[in-house]
């Protein structure tokens, strides 16, 4: 078989795995799968208890996947994309006989032969046990099947039959109710993994096709109500968008022709033809996707000393069980069954479940309430480390700056009416936001590009470029290009420079032939985002590679919010700033473009420009903003620290409450069944407590904007010019003068207004307004 077609048959198959309860079982699931011919690659997220598969239909399908996870009772099955299975609805069978013989046996105070009804709930509920603790055994597994089934055993052997039927019949239930209590929090993460449609229709025929058939340039039809298959620019109609499950904004984006739209998007209004620009598999929300599934996979610090902690901490608890039972009978001391007891609550504690949990669930919870607001982050270790940062460092153009250059001002040195024609050939081979202002002024000029006729082009970054055209050298860029140039002397515009402006400079050979200046104005809410950070005791900074005046105008535009400025920096300068501050703390690089790779690879924790930012940007960056709004940093930081704060919570509650039951037993009370009902107790609390991170806090920047002046939302017509009903019409407002999605409103991390609810075939059933 052909590389190509090997590749083309390598599908990833999504698995519910019910009897996956913690880490421990991870090592046991690669020992099954990574084996089997076909298999390429498995990854397990526990806190949802999916397998995900990489593998080759044409050597392995996903009934023997499933087969063979199920020879050892993990109760897989095959989640259908899309969707999220919850299947057992209610508890299993063997739990709710077990739990109602266990009930009847109370009436033994009435009836005594009642009590041998808890030895029948026993001999119910334990079947399953049984099963999992074989399969277990067969795999040289010690898990908590085989501790509880000891426990229940020795309770049987001490003739507490109801002790030992409620440890069956927790055990049981305790299943069903992790699964329950975990589903608000895996439906949140299977809805990303599944946001965009899987069929298209066609313009030019209205043939309905599956995305993954559908090639670059191909043209789409996109009607109101539905989602936006795959990444493309629009040819024809206008429309506004909800991006919402994409960038974490509210409010609807203005689309016409030659605006770039998003798989995964939704068209409220208008019909509008796409042109494809980007493969099924190759869309942001595809890489979008892969980001989130990898990011699960990936273990925090904390995570990996936890369970290496688990790793030593069960089979130290179990020899001291084992002590506690068999040196009191050795030494035959009186009341030895008081021992025995005491030796099953230890053994029972010996389940590490709670402990491991403590961390992976709440990680998983906070990277799902991240991708739920437009953030993207490639791990868990990598929210650990923002929590502990003390200094985020910024670029300028395209991150505090819009990126949006107009040119004002062009001032030829040399007599030849082509030197624009040279720049603007050059520039539109450049991917740096200047070069399209260049060409824009070029055209606007009535002078056309001619980037084919561009030889031997070079991008300097932190300089400029360089290219040959009609037999001339053409340099372009900063005042660095001009010693590459060769130019012994750089020209100066003394009246720009002092209004701000970044200038540029062309050179012929090492000859000056012209200078110009670009205008370029601040995000809206970078100043809010700095000084929230402030508040928050992190210091902030500019790195630049852009003139001294030009980053001195960007900080009196915000009110000298940043802490410090360095101008006219080399990517290679920016990573040295960036190590000395790591000399006093952790450091983040806030950064769009390719002349800022450096500086986020060198960072404790890079973050990235999403959509709008480079790509090279967006593989160094460690987390990505899906949207060009800054306020999302302070955003991500504060979640991040209530990320930590839960984690430790999370396990302070485990350690305590195992403790706590042995201490108990200790004291004389050494109940099994308490220790049982601790352990799984335990269990829900941490997914419990782990959950409220999907509830966020605001952030205190947005809670100043216009929106928190609101008393009333409502769905009204007319608004702002606008006649469609969709929109939102904030009323009484005191301090804003919008009314509107016209105006940027940013959404707070507890104020969901739109949520478009989306069926299974990409149509908008529903509009949400909370």
């Amino acid at each position: 078989m052909a590389a190509g077609d090997s590749a083309k048959d390598l599908e990833r198959s999504y698995f519910d795995v019910l009897g996956l309860c913690c880490s421990s079982e991870v090592q046991l699931i690669d020992r099954i799968l990574k084996p089997l011919e076909g298999v390429h690659h498995v990854s397990v997220i526990v806190p949802t208890r999916t397998v995900i598969v990489l593998h080759d239909v044409a050597l392995i399908s996903q009934l023997q996947i499933v087969k063979a996870l199920n020879r050892v009772r993990l109760e897989a099955n095959v989640r259908m994309k899309g969707e999220q299975s919850y299947q057992n609805k209610w508890p299993s069978p063997f739990a709710v006989v077990c739990g109602l013989l266990l009930l009847l046996s109370f009436f033994k105070y009435l009836y005594s032969p009642f009590q041998w009804l808890a030895l029948g709930a026993v001999v119910v509920g334990i079947i399953p046990l049984v099963l999992k603790a074989t399969a277990s055994l067969r795999n040289l597994e010690f898990d908590i099947n085989i501790l509880m089934l000891i426990a229940a055993g020795g309770s049987v052997f001490l003739k507490d039959y109801w002790e030992a039927g409620t440890i069956v019949f927790l055990l049981n239930i305790s299943e069903w109710l992790e699964t329950r209590a975990s589903h608000k929090a895996a439906a949140v993460m299977s809805s990303l993994l599944s946001i965009a449609p899987q069929t298209a229709v066609l313009a030019d025929t209205g043939e309905e096709v599956n995305t993954k058939e559908v090639m670059v340039n191909t043209r789409l039809a996109v009607k109101a109500g539905t989602m936006i298959p795959i990444d493309g620019v629009v040819v024809d109609g206008n429309c506004e968008v909800d991006e919402k499950a994409l960038t974490g904004e509210s409010f609807p984006v203005s689309k016409q022709v030659d605006s770039n739209v998003w798989a995964g998007t939704v068209n409220l209004n208008g019909y509008i033809t796409v042109k494809t620009t980007t493969l099924a598999e190759a869309c942001v929300v595809a890489k979008m996707a892969k980001l989130v599934e990898e990011a699960q996979s990936n273990k925090s610090k904390t995570q990996r000393y936890v369970d290496k902690f688990a790793k030593y901490y069960t089979p130290a608890v179990c020899v001291a069980a084992a002590c506690l039972a068999g040196i009191p009978a050795a030494l035959r001391v009186q009341d030895v069954e008081k021992w025995y007891h005491l030796a099953l609550v230890v053994l029972v504690s010996a389940c590490p479940c709670a402990l491991i949990l403590s961390t992976p669930v709440a990680a998983f919870c906070a990277l799902s309430k991240a991708a739920t607001s437009g953030l993207l982050v490639k791990g868990a270790e990598y929210l650990e480390t923002l929590s502990t940062v003390k200094s985020i460092c910024f670029d300028k153009t395209g991150t505090i700056t819009k990126g949006e250059f107009s040119v004002s001002n062009f001032h030829p040195l040399i007599n030849n009416h082509k030197l624009l024609y040279w720049v603007s050939s050059l520039e539109s081979k450049s991917s740096h936001p200047m070069a399209a202002a260049l060409v824009d002024y070029a055209r606007a000029h009535s002078v056309e590009p001619q980037p084919d006729n561009v030889e031997e082009f070079k991008d300097f970054p932190g300089e400029g470029i360089f290219g040959k055209i009609d037999g001339q050298d053409v340099y372009v860029g900063n005042q660095k290009i001009g010693i590459r140039a060769g130019c012994s002397q750089v020209p100066t515009n003394e009246s720009e420079n002092n209004e701000g402006n970044s200038i540029g400079y062309i050179f012929l050979g090492s000859t000056p032939a012209g200078i110009f200046s670009l205008s370029d104005s601040c995000r809206i809410g970078v100043k809010e985002a700095l000084e929230e950070l402030k508040l928050m005791g992190i210091r902030t900074a500019m790195l630049t590679g852009d003139c001294q005046d030009a980053a001195d105008y960007a900080q009196y535009q915000l009110g000298g919010a940043l802490e410090s400025v360095h101008a006219q920096l080399l990517p290679q300068d920016k990573a040295k700033i960036i190590k000395e501050l790591q000399k006093e703390s952790k450091t983040a690089m806030v950064g769009d473009g390719l002349n800022d790779a450096p500086a986020l690879a060198t960072a404790d924790i890079g973050i990235s420009m999403g959509v709008s930012g480079s790509a090279l940007a967006n593989e160094t960056g460690h987390i990505i903003l899906m949207s060009n709004d800054i306020r999302k940093v302070p955003i991500a930081v504060r979640l991040a620290r209530k990320t930590r704060r839960k984690i430790f919570e999370n396990i302070f509650i485990a350690i305590v409450t195992k403790a706590a039951v042995i201490a108990l037993a200790i004291a004389g009370h050494p109940l099994v069944w308490a220790a049982v009902l601790a352990d799984v107790g335990t269990c829900l609390l941490l997914i419990f407590n782990s959950m409220l991170l999907l509830q966020g806090t605001p952030s205190k920047s947005m809670k100043t904007q216009c929106l928190s002046a609101a008393t009333k939302v409502q769905k009204q017509g007319g608004c702002c010019g606008q006649d469609e009903p969709k929109h939102l019409v904030v009323q009484e407002a005191k301090e804003s003068n919008s009314c509107c999605a016209r105006d940027v409103i940013p959404e707070t991390e507890d104020n969901e207004l739109v949520h478009p609810l989306i069926d299974k075939k990409g149509y908008l059933s529903e509009i949400v307004i909370k």
